[in-house]
């Protein structure tokens, strides 16, 4: 009876910590982004630039000419957003399968740190497999999609079926080949492999390699648990 009565504890604070977690961080104000179209942008090593084709063709030959200036300007407005797109973005999660030794199923509020290093292990790995030049065929698709109409059902539907797809084999296929389309060759079927492989590694899965629970078992190595908050240094011992 006891340590019943101390678990009943333990989920009550879970679910006051989770609200807790949930109002005080997942709040979202939208704002506008403003920038200067003169001045150009970096990401992950390239630069753009969102000037006009004219001033851009007159940009690129000064930069090329230019001694002591090695930078290329690699792209204009839509460039950059593809780009921007193809990266992994890994962040807060909830209703995910309970962390072992714990009550937790979401990470809000103390796996920042755990997020950004799977976002680093993950931008890694596509460029080992993918190599920076790599961008997603379909990233401007996304942009037809509204992401605040994917209510918590939705998204539970679609972790469930990950998690099903997990359990059934090892090598689920279901990550492992690519939607079917006419007009991708052989290296974008390829690509497409690796990029879906990559991501289904960073799943909030207990089987996902570089999961959330995954990384949490090897912090307590280190004397982590789940809900504790993990430092860099932490986190970059136990990716290592």
């Amino acid at each position: 009876m006891e340590a019943t009565g101390t678990d009943e504890v333990e989920k009550i604070k879970s679910k006051f910590m989770s609200a807790w977690h949930n109002m005080k961080y997942s709040w979202v104000l939208k704002t506008k982004t403003y920038f200067s179209r003169n001045s150009p942008v970096f990401l992950l090593g390239k630069c753009y630039h969102f000037k006009t084709e004219g001033e851009y063709r007159a940009l690129h030959s000064f930069q090329s000419s230019s001694a002591g200036i090695s930078t290329e300007i690699s792209g204009n407005v839509e460039e950059f957003r593809k780009d921007f797109i193809s990266r992994i973005w890994l962040t807060y999660r909830e209703e995910f399968p309970q962390i072992q030794g714990s009550a937790l199923t979401t990470d809000c509020g103390w796996g920042c740190t755990l997020r950004t290093g799977q976002m680093l292990l993950a931008q890694g790995l596509m460029l080992h497999f993918l190599g920076r030049a790599w961008v997603w065929p379909e990233a401007l698709d996304m942009e037809s999609c509204d992401s605040e109409s994917w209510t918590s059902s939705t998204v539970r539907k679609l972790t469930a079926s990950f998690e099903a797809s997990l359990t059934a084999e090892r090598e689920p296929k279901v990550l492992a080949r690519p939607p079917a389309r006419r007009d991708w060759d052989v290296t974008e079927s390829r690509n497409e492999v690796y990029h879906r492989k990559i991501i289904s590694w960073f799943g909030d899965s207990p089987l996902a390699a570089f999961g959330l629970h995954q990384l949490i078992e090897y912090g307590k190595k280190s004397g982590k648990m789940a809900g504790d908050w993990y430092g860099p240094a932490v986190v970059a011992h136990i990716l290592r």
